[in-house]
């Protein structure tokens, strides 16, 4: 953030908390900061698009009332918010909604709308564009990017389409069964085309994700396993600060292989994944790598108590084996 903060840097900075507001009132807390600072646009009654002005960078976005309620500090869209904190324009399209269908962006309300930007040059009057989502959010990113040739991708754990014909193998959307993923802006994959560069982040160990990831095959498109984040894996990055380093990168240009591996290593802190990393290991059947994260992680967490636990039990099955630890080694060593 430069030190000289903006119009939209002092709006944001004292905001209520709206994350207990009913959808009326929530939609109405968002249109306010927005027609203040850009403007807010109905898009029929389950959508709407709140664009907060401030070039030349732009962060597109799609979010939904519950996710923004759920997830962060005072309720709003994580995208509006962290884009307003780093001075970039973000347009923020909404599912609020009570359809869970709507998540999808599968609406012709949609569909007109961004229409309609491109032929006003919107997207023209910006140096850099982003469009970010997760899950069906990262489906809606990839499938509407097309409306911006030259911009960046950023889709966690997207689905690439739910036509029945091309992904009946994935059933965990039985709501989704009627719905048109064939006509325009329908199939993810072929949407991103134009596009400069494509990330798909997902965890290889949901076969499902696993799968609709391997749909985005274009040379241009990086896919970014995740491996132990789980089936939503935006929470996880967002709970370890992981995000927001990828989004920054991707705003500036700079985002490849090697800023988006620094990012992700912050899960080597992030107890979550320590635990389900654990889960992975048997202190029995794999004590050394067992004992090598226990011990990482009670130098650093004391009251780890499963962790210490699991350390004592790969301790004692080494032992058993007449195996001694790297730092037993290192206090033999210094005895002598």
């Amino acid at each position: 953030m430069d030190d000289l903060e903006t119009d939209l840097q002092k709006a944001v900075a004292d905001l209520e908390d709206i994350s207990d507001f009913s959808r009326a009132e929530w939609c109405d807390a968002i249109e306010d900061l927005s027609e203040e600072l850009g403007y807010y646009q109905p898009l029929g009654s389950d959508f709407s698009a709140a664009f907060l002005d401030e070039k030349p960078r732009l962060l597109v976005c799609f979010d939904t009332y519950e996710r923004a309620t759920e997830r962060t500090d005072l309720g709003y869209p994580h995208g509006m918010m962290l884009a307003a904190h780093h001075g970039w324009s973000t347009l923020t399209l909404i599912a609020h909604g009570p359809d869970p269908k709507n998540v999808w962006f599968r609406a012709p309300e949609i569909t007109r709308y961004f229409d309609r930007l491109v032929d006003e040059g919107f997207f023209e009057d910006f140096d850099q564009v982003v469009f970010y989502g997760a899950g069906a959010c990262g489906y809606a990113a990839a499938a509407y990017s097309v409306v911006a040739p030259g911009a960046t991708v950023i889709a966690i754990a997207p689905q690439a389409t739910l036509d029945g014909r091309l992904a009946s193998w994935d059933h965990r959307f039985p709501a989704t069964r009627r719905m048109d993923f064939t006509s325009r802006y329908g199939f993810a994959p072929n949407m991103v085309d134009g596009a400069d560069r494509v990330f798909i982040l997902y965890d290889p160990k949901i076969e499902l994700d696993a799968i609709h990831a391997a749909l985005f095959h274009q040379p241009h498109v990086s896919r970014v396993p995740c491996r132990l984040f789980g089936a939503d894996p935006e929470f996880e990055m967002m709970e370890m600060g992981a995000l927001a380093p990828i989004l920054v990168a991707a705003m500036q240009g700079t985002l490849d292989q090697r800023r988006m591996t620094q990012a992700l290593r912050m899960r080597r802190e992030h107890l979550g994944y320590l635990r389900r990393l654990l889960g992975e290991l048997a202190p029995d059947n794999r004590p050394m790598q067992t004992a090598l994260l226990c011990r990482h992680v009670v130098k650093t967490r004391p009251g780890a108590r499963r962790f210490r636990r699991a350390l004592q039990t790969a301790t004692s099955a080494l032992e058993e084996k007449g195996v001694t630890l790297p730092w037993e080694k290192e206090a033999e060593g210094l005895g002598a």
